[in-house]
């Protein structure tokens, strides 16, 4: 699996990673009816090139290249991103169901601002 989009990113869903993706791999984007109801944005991984463009779009720091770079603490959302590359509307529940089950349990590290929440995970 490619990229990983975490916790930084929810309620944030900044879409300046979804502008300088060359293939639009990262949904939903604000013109698609999900984002709206979403928590936060994934990364599909079958479309994505690993280009890395996003990497450094990210304004909260929410994006990691790989499942092993992805801190413990956010390897939940491996999972997010993973389920909702079905991209259907189960597949979008499944996925949001996870994301709220991180939120629950790391309610501590969600209290903590999005642009300082990537370092919050590495203490």
């Amino acid at each position: 699996m490619p990229f990983i989009i975490t916790d930084p990113c929810i309620d944030t869903k900044d879409s300046a990673c979804v502008d300088v993706c060359p293939v639009d791999c990262i949904h939903p984007r604000k013109d698609e009816p999900e984002f709206a109801s979403t928590k936060m944005l994934y990364i599909h991984p079958e479309e994505c090139i690993d280009c890395g463009a996003c990497v450094p779009a990210c304004p909260v720091a929410a994006i990691y290249d790989s499942v092993e770079s992805t801190p413990a603490s956010q390897q939940g959302l491996v999972e997010a991103n993973a389920t909702f590359r079905a991209g259907d509307a189960d597949a979008l529940a499944r996925a949001e169901a996870i994301v709220a089950a991180h939120v629950a349990a790391h309610a501590d590290l969600m209290a903590v601002p999005a642009p300082e929440r990537a370092a919050a995970h590495a203490k």
